[in-house]
């Protein structure tokens, strides 16, 4: 499966940002999808994960109840809402999708799309 995400840009802190995630190639819907960000000079992290049909989650501490994970896999998208940025949420951001569920760690990924800048200022 092609993943390409896009939505990235500049923010004030405290705004907002929706990022998405185009799928093409194989069946969106066969793959559980995850959002990790790589932020300068540290390792690339968890931040959330979506399961087949959209019916499960999973979140980082960093991020939990400020960003919302979301499918549609009619059109094969996904997507990452997220509020009340801060500074420190400052990374590229990748979509990624895997044949097993809710998994958090990058090697457990078997697809990963070009990342999106996203920047936020304090």
């Amino acid at each position: 499966v092609q993943l390409q995400a896009s939505g990235g840009g500049l923010v004030q802190a405290g705004g907002s940002l929706r990022l998405s995630c185009a799928a093409s190639g194989r069946t969106f819907s066969n793959y559980h999808i995850g959002w990790f960000r790589q932020a300068p000079g540290k390792e690339r992290e968890f931040v959330a994960s979506i399961s087949l049909r959209g019916g499960s989650t999973r979140y980082a501490d960093s991020v939990k109840g400020r960003f919302t994970i979301s499918r549609d896999n009619a059109k094969s998208t996904l997507y990452l809402q997220m509020n009340s940025l801060k500074s420190e949420d400052t990374a590229v951001y990748y979509c990624a999708a895997a044949l097993l569920a809710l998994r958090v760690r990058v090697p457990e990924y078997d697809y990963w799309g070009q990342g999106t800048q996203v920047t936020v200022s304090s």
